[in-house]
């Protein structure tokens, strides 16, 4: 097993974990940046093809010059490394080549998790058929490889996610059939409006992606919801259902149904960190101070791990988590004020609260029960409600008795609908207890020396 130190690692190498490494680098301490992916950039500065990007350009040039500027920093990155877990408050993380297998650990003094988030999907009828896919892998396709997902889409959920890959999917010559959002966002109540108007930024960004839309002719359907998709080797298509309570059918050819995003915070939790609910009432967060430092003393967390809030308000979060780990470590080297910073964070978590009251999630206890709710062991709602009335109410209960959650997943993605059907959400959230490995590891990993073939 290979093993090294550093006085700092960073987990992640989204826009927290890039801004984080660089302040700390900058800063004279030794820095470790682990990712799972073969690129850094996380989700949002992701990396064209070379092909790709001389024909059409840079995707994000900031992201570029971001990397660039952490590859200069003489920060140890480690593409392709996942840590699979952890012990000593975070101090000592255990990895895995993701194309070999070879197992490694890291020692260091301070650890910040910038693990990101994943996309929310929630169950229903026929979200399981070839060609219903969540917006993200959408946007993936049509910004990284210029394909388009499908030529006929339906974009449905909640958040404002949805505008941005409505564009990009025009941008590649589809036609989006229907953009149905579950809320109301875009004729807010007065209470919204103050809101909105203190983030002119992001009120710009938002009336850009509307105005394409309508110059394509796409109108934002709200207050309307997916109620199931038809098909039989792919979708076909999608009932769409109104607050009136009727329901049209859209024939289609691509359904991306998405939302938002949900904190990857199996990491902290696996340490022990201490956790609330977070604003939605649907997830577990690490209970942080504004500087991301959680309960577990050297342990840290920044970016969407710590909260979903955005873009901006993760490469903030990131600066200021380093700014704290050097006060920590390297104090004769750390910035006296940070005050700019902090307004800009506080600024940016307002808006994070504001989109949690623009977006609620549906109410997820009614689902038929046929609906398939864990993918990877093929468990319905209807399973893990019979599991629930004979007993098995405890949430790791129902997972033993029906298997769901015991997927390659490992929760991530049913999880907190399991809870919700076993009762379990009320009174007090619960979730999958994080355990190693965190992530599934190759074969390889588990015989020291074998190859991956």
């Amino acid at each position: 097993m290979a093993e090294s130190e550093a006085d700092v690692a960073v987990i992640g190498g989204g826009p927290a974990g890039l801004h984080a490494s660089l302040v700390l680098a900058r800063g004279g301490l030794s820095v470790v940046l682990l990712d799972e992916s073969d690129t850094l950039g996380g989700q949002y500065y992701k990396r064209r093809a070379e092909q790709l990007t001389a024909a059409f350009g840079d995707f994000r040039p900031r992201g570029t010059e971001l990397i660039g500027q952490v590859r200069d920093s003489g920060v140890d990155v480690r593409t392709g490394t996942l840590v699979w877990g952890a012990e000593d408050a975070g101090r000592t993380l255990f990895t895995s080549d993701v194309r070999t297998g070879a197992l490694g650990r890291v020692s260091t003094r301070a650890t910040l998790a910038a693990t990101g988030a994943y996309e929310r999907t929630l169950p229903f009828p026929g979200w399981t058929l070839p060609g219903v896919v969540t917006p993200g892998f959408a946007l993936h396709l049509a910004t990284m490889d210029r394909v388009p997902v499908g030529q006929r889409v339906v974009l449905a959920g909640t958040g404002p996610f949805l505008l941005p890959v409505a564009c990009a999917l025009l941008e590649v010559g589809a036609r989006i059939e229907a953009l149905v959002e579950l809320n109301h966002p875009y004729r807010p109540g007065v209470s919204s409006i103050g809101g909105a108007l203190r983030q002119p930024a992001r009120l710009a960004e938002a009336a850009r992606y509307l105005l394409t839309l309508a110059r394509h002719g796409v109108r934002v359907e709200q207050g309307a919801r997916v109620l199931a998709a038809h098909g039989d080797t792919r979708v076909t298509a999608v009932d769409i259902g109104q607050e009136d309570g009727s329901v049209r059918r859209l024939e289609t050819d691509a359904l991306c149904v998405g939302f938002g995003f949900r904190p990857s915070t199996e990491l902290p939790r696996l340490l022990g960190c201490l956790t609330e609910p977070d604003p939605t009432g649907t997830e577990q967060l690490p209970v942080v101070d504004p500087d991301g430092a959680t309960s577990v003393d050297g342990l840290y967390v920044a970016g969407d791990c710590a909260g979903i809030a955005g873009v901006h308000a993760a490469g903030v979060r990131g600066q200021l988590a380093a700014h704290a780990i050097l006060r920590r470590l390297a104090p004769e080297r750390a910035p006296v004020r940070l005050s700019g910073l902090r307004r800009r964070a506080r600024s940016l978590d307002r808006f994070a609260e504001l989109a949690d009251r623009l977006y609620p999630l549906p109410d997820t206890t009614d689902l038929p029960d046929a609906t398939q709710i864990c993918r990877c062991e093929g468990v319905s709602a209807g399973e893990i409600r019979q599991a629930a009335a004979t007993g098995w109410n405890d949430l790791h209960g129902t997972k033993a008795a029906t298997r769901a959650g015991m997927g390659p997943c490992q929760g991530r993605e049913c999880g907190h609908i399991v809870a919700a059907l076993t009762g379990r959400s009320e009174g007090g959230l619960e979730c999958f207890a994080a355990r190693m490995p965190i992530r599934p590891l190759p074969m390889a990993a588990t015989v020291e020396g074998q190859e991956v073939p």
